[in-house]
């Protein structure tokens, strides 16, 4: 069992897309993963007609009143499992401050699942800001994944990351494994180019060696409530997000 958060606190980044396209390339290789949306804005259940109508009904109830996780998972019509999110989740901050039973509350349920779950893959799609939410999928992850778009603002923030991962360290008493993701790619364009030697040099290998393309079908394909593999399997898009979790496999990053 490997949990996933994807992480940056820039949006518009390929966050979203991300977490959905890669649990949906671990479903079509029958590992059946999970995905939590953290993110009030609850666009990772939308996309897939996973909505929750009530706070009840999504992952804040966790907070509110320490639901067990499984009561919580809903399948989509494509076939992923997900516990969705709502826009009560934005209270969680100033309801439940933000001290340490507050920010191990996901990692403390997520460990209970362990035992009976131990080749099911959790994704989490966080929310853009370092807040409990945030805290609480970096304190439950194995490994955090850090979409860069090809643009300066993406990186500063990928870098602020990395400060934080840094400090919460003598907390966490452990390293977090995390992998940099270039999206939005076009080797076309020197800016491109350039952010991808910044990423190099500021994060050496933990540099995903896949980079997700610009592509109009990944950029389509929310509109129109699907996974890049339901919507344009044969695309460049797709075949990015297949070879992204090919390497996460090699490298155990997800196992």
């Amino acid at each position: 069992m490997t949990i996933v958060a994807v992480f940056n606190q820039k949006g518009g980044v390929g966050k979203t897309t991300t977490a959905l396209n890669l649990a949906a390339a671990l479903e079509r290789r029958g590992r059946q993963p999970i995905g939590i949306d953290l993110d009030p804005q609850a666009q990772f259940g939308s996309i897939i007609g996973v909505a929750a109508r009530t706070g009840d009904d999504s992952i804040y109830s966790l907070f509110q009143r320490n639901r067990p996780l499984r009561e919580m998972i809903r399948k989509s019509a494509g076939g992923i499992s997900i516990i969705p999110a709502h826009p009560e989740l934005s209270k969680v901050d100033a309801l439940y401050g933000k001290g340490y039973n507050a920010i191990n509350k996901l990692n403390t349920s997520l460990q209970a699942e362990k035992a009976g779950n131990m080749n099911t893959p959790w994704i989490i799609d966080c929310c853009p800001m370092v807040g409990v939410l945030s805290l609480n999928a970096i304190f439950a992850c194995d490994g955090i994944i850090v979409p860069i778009s090809a643009d300066h603002l993406s990186i500063k923030g990928a870098m602020q990351i990395a400060k934080a991962l840094k400090a919460l360290e003598q907390v966490l008493k452990r390293r977090v494994n995390r992998r940099y993701l270039l999206t939005r790619y076009d080797s076309r364009r020197r800016m491109a180019r350039d952010i991808l030697l910044i990423a190099e040099s500021e994060f050496g290998a933990d540099v995903c060696r896949t980079l997700i393309s610009e592509n109009v079908s990944l950029a389509e394909s929310p509109a129109l409530n699907k996974t890049i593999f339901e919507h344009a399997p044969n695309s460049r898009g797709a075949r990015d997000y297949d070879a992204l979790l090919d390497e996460l496999l090699a490298d155990r990053f997800i196992e």
